[in-house]
């Protein structure tokens, strides 16, 4: 399980009654989540129901259309002014966010830059930190998700969870106090999972503040504090990952964990109790 979470501090990440609407459609129908240091949070639900666009507001990928979000107490892309949001500069929500870490469903790695060039790019480019200082750090953290003998390989050469564990590397070399995951094995072929989640393990082991958005219910099975089910916009159910995977009654989780189970073989191996 991850360490043990500060809770007696204010959330590291505060969602406040969140909408969020593209045209005439309602994407987040006014979400309340908090998140403290140390925590992980593992958002799961049906395609389409919001979680991504959730994690991307968190981030300020999009823009949310009504109520606040707080980045370790700092109200994030907003001001407020006489009980109105007024639209900060992208300069301010650079600020506010300098330390959350995004890690796509995609690689997103640059084709002509070996892994260490693509982890030790972001450095300089957003940084301003020196090209030698940059690239040690940025081995050390190719090192850090096992990766530290593939430094000069390109991401042709390597396989599709290398290239993620590239991406987590490039995001962890910003030094992030939060780390937010947007279906990380989406992309890879089933053999390849476990190497990624690995080094998830190895982060929340660490104590590494995680909002991650899986169809992994293992993973968040024996890794989350807190498991959170979205269903059409809204937080359907939230809890201990026990009290969402074997007290909840809620007819939607039900039906989205029946048919997970039936695709998938899972939970061989897992920890007393905390399996669905």
């Amino acid at each position: 399980m991850t360490a043990t979470p500060d809770t007696g501090s204010r959330p590291i990440i505060d969602v406040r009654g969140v909408w969020k609407r593209f045209g005439t459609a309602e994407v987040l129908k006014g979400i309340d989540l908090a998140i403290r240091k140390s925590e992980v949070t593992c958002i799961i639900g049906p395609s389409g129901s919001g979680k991504s666009t959730l994690l991307r507001c968190i981030a300020f990928l999009e823009e949310y259309s009504e109520g606040e979000i707080y980045i370790e107490g700092e109200l994030l892309g907003f001001s407020l002014e006489n009980g109105k949001r007024r639209r900060v500069s992208d300069a301010e929500v650079a600020r506010v966010r300098r330390n959350v870490g995004f890690v796509f469903q995609q690689f997103n790695l640059w084709p002509h830059m070996t892994a260490l060039e693509n982890v030790a790019m972001p450095l300089k480019l957003a940084r301003g930190i020196a090209r030698e200082d940059a690239e040690k750090r940025a081995r050390r953290m190719l090192e850090k998700v096992g990766l530290g003998h593939r430094a000069e390989a390109y991401p042709s050469q390597l396989s599709g969870g290398q290239q993620q564990r590239v991406g987590i590397a490039r995001a962890l070399a910003m030094e992030p106090h939060i780390m937010l995951f947007d279906e990380p094995t989406s992309a890879l072929d089933p053999e390849l999972v476990g190497e990624v989640l690995q080094v998830m393990r190895d982060l929340a082991a660490e104590g590494m503040t995680m909002a991650v958005v899986t169809h992994e219910m293992g993973f968040a099975a024996q890794v989350a504090d807190t498991v959170v089910f979205i269903d059409h916009g809204v937080i359907a159910a939230s809890g201990s990952p026990q009290q969402v995977f074997r007290k909840d009654e809620n007819p939607r989780l039900r039906q989205f964990l029946q048919n997970y189970f039936e695709r998938n073989v899972f939970w061989q191996g897992a920890e007393d109790g905390a399996a669905p």
